[in-house]
């Protein structure tokens, strides 16, 4: 090849390497996620409108979008008798409604997070849309917190009731001029109030009915006006809390939140009797439950041409409950037992009669799958002692959800087996008067002793013919200073109160009644976070009373150590509390500083 053509070589060659380079295909990218909101274009009338006074309502996003949720997210304020309908054209969010709004008022239409894009489901979080029916828009608002008067929790679905009728019975019997959702850390506002005065409540609507109807819904209430102006700060500076004196008021000063409202919701106690419930969890067990404890009687009870032993019953110790257990098996492999309940019932003229009532309760057994095998059925026993330990002073119980038959003793044993030969400990089996399913086992058990616990196969059994495999347990009884003491100095506050031991969970670990300031002392504690809760007990009855509306009377106010107390293994701590001041629960951890 000459010169010439291997030039000519070279430049085809680079030639079609470019070309080749430039013609490669590749898949898209399809470019960057879309991570923003749907964003309203238009809307028609448009948001913040006067003098409106049509029937519907069209929002144009810029994408297209879905509603999630829409029948529980969307609220009206104030409320509509007959919710409009809402629903999604294209990128149009459409609200139609049929009643006639009111005159010169300003709705509020509270979408919240119910509004996001088609494709990547991004949500536009609490949108509002604002119209008058009047010249003017009303601008004021009013800001608070509810909580659970117990816990001091926020609770879920929980409503903001704002009233202009001054009439206590307003809440009962008719719809808030104003409504609102509180958010998930219990605060709510609502804007667009008209200035005047107003009764404020809170309410979890069970019923969807948007008023305190029903006795068994939480709910809560301001036990005077509030007065909504346009000069008020809605929402108050931080007290310096380090320079309030000690208080001569029989309540104590609440640290306000960030709201200017502070609403604790309770359920009332209950006044009227009547049977609550009544099921067939079991194919052998009857429940039924009433609303209080009769005053005098028992709840009577009886199985129309079954003799009464066929069956026995357990009454709880208030005597408002009865679990009633079939004994006799071709009646309780009916499917359908027909019972008579005798229960004190408040008729229409407040008077307690005895009302028997015929209940047929059907038990209607799981059904099993074709391809399962058929297993032979455990008869399951719970054992305190699982854990492999006992506390101090603590006996061995062991239950079960169907009532013992008599357990075999002789094939029950208790062995200490601290050193290599085994010792054989007499034991004395004790059934639980209330509770046919729980035995307690008394022996002399000592600390820093290891056991073991034998039942032989079907020493324990129940009435139905279920008897247990053999079982063995090895624990010990745990030295008493292996455990921790909290000691707590409450001072601050004049009259009774309720010291109450939480664990993380919130679980009762143990309480002491203080009758003035003083030390209280929690003893045998396991290593773990710990939280104290105070009951300030204004009645003197020595339990938190809950709120009665009806009467005016709000629950007894609680408070909380504020944050977590860390207990370890062998501690003897010690931690001042002064409960003039009522503490809300704190996030964060406080770990007493204490040694052994």
């Amino acid at each position: 090849m000459n010169s010439r053509s291997l030039l000519r070589f070279l430049l085809y060659s680079a030639f079609f390497s470019i070309l080749g380079g430039c013609a490669k295909i590749s898949a898209p990218t399809g470019g960057l996620r879309d991570k923003l909101p749907p964003v309203v274009v238009k809307s028609e009338p448009g948001n913040g409108s006067v003098n409106f006074r049509g029937k519907r309502l069209e929002i144009t996003f810029n994408e297209y979008v879905v509603l999630d949720n829409i029948t529980d997210k969307f609220m009206v304020s104030p409320p509509l008798k007959k919710k409009p309908k809402i629903y999604v054209k294209g990128k149009n969010v459409i609200a139609d409604f049929e009643e006639d709004l009111r005159d010169s008022t300003t709705y509020t239409f509270y979408f919240q997070d119910a509004i996001k894009d088609l494709n990547e489901g991004n949500i536009l979080n609490n949108y509002q849309f604002v119209f008058s029916t009047g010249p003017v828009i009303d601008s004021l608002s009013v800001t608070g917190n509810v909580y659970s008067a117990l816990n001091l929790n926020p609770l879920d679905k929980t409503m903001v009731l704002l009233y202009s009728c001054l009439d206590d019975t307003a809440a009962v019997r008719s719809i808030p001029d104003y409504i609102s959702r509180i958010s998930s850390t219990g605060y709510f506002r609502i804007n667009n109030v008209r200035q005047g005065k107003y009764r404020l409540y809170a309410l979890k609507d069970d019923d969807n009915s948007r008023n305190y109807n029903l006795p068994d819904e939480e709910f809560a209430f301001m036990q005077s006006l509030i007065e909504i102006t346009p000069g008020k700060n809605f929402i108050p500076a931080v007290k310096d809390t380090a320079r309030v004196k000690k208080s001569d008021a029989k309540l104590p000063l609440p640290v306000f939140l960030n709201g200017e409202h502070q609403l604790y919701t309770f359920t009332a106690p209950r006044k009227n009797h009547y049977l609550t419930s009544s099921a067939r969890p079991l194919k052998y067990l009857l429940t039924y439950t009433a609303s209080l404890p009769p005053d005098t009687a028992r709840l009577g009870f009886s199985i129309p041409g079954a003799s009464s032993d066929k069956y026995f019953f357990e009454t709880s110790r208030n005597r408002d409950s009865l679990k009633v257990w079939i004994t006799d098996s071709a009646l309780y492999n009916s499917p359908v037992i027909t019972t008579l309940l005798k229960y004190p019932f408040t008729d229409s003229t407040n008077t307690i009669v005895y009302k028997q009532d015929t209940i047929p309760l059907r038990f209607t057994p799981p059904r099993a799958s074709k391809t399962s095998r058929v297993k032979k059925i455990k008869y399951p026993v719970e054992y305190n002692i699982s854990s492999g330990s006992l506390k101090p002073g603590q006996n061995i119980v062991f239950s079960s959800k169907t009532p013992f038959r008599e357990p075999d003793t002789s094939r029950i044993r208790l062995f200490d087996v601290t050193d290599a030969k085994r010792k054989k400990m007499k034991i004395a089996l004790t059934p639980d008067k209330e509770n046919a399913g729980r035995y307690v086992i008394t022996s002399s058990l000592l600390q820093d002793k290891k056991y073991i616990f034998i039942a032989d196969s079907a020493a324990l059994g129940n009435i139905f013919g279920e008897n247990i495999d053999s079982t063995g347990i090895k624990f010990t009884v745990r030295n008493s200073e292996s455990y921790s003491k909290l000691t707590l100095n409450i001072t601050g506050y004049e009259g009774g109160r309720i010291v109450q031991l939480l664990d993380k969970s919130e679980k009762l670990i143990g309480e002491k009644y203080m009758e003035k300031d003083g030390k209280v002392l929690f003893t045998l504690l396991d290593n773990g976070d710990y939280r104290i809760r105070v009951v300030y007990d204004l009645n003197g009855d020595r339990k938190w009373t809950t709120g009665d509306f009806s009467s005016g009377l709000q629950p007894e106010p609680v408070s909380y150590y504020p944050g977590e107390i860390n207990i370890k293994v062998g501690w003897d701590a010690e931690q001042d509390w002064d409960i003039k001041i009522m503490s809300f629960k704190d996030s964060a951890l406080r770990e007493i500083k204490a040694g052994k």
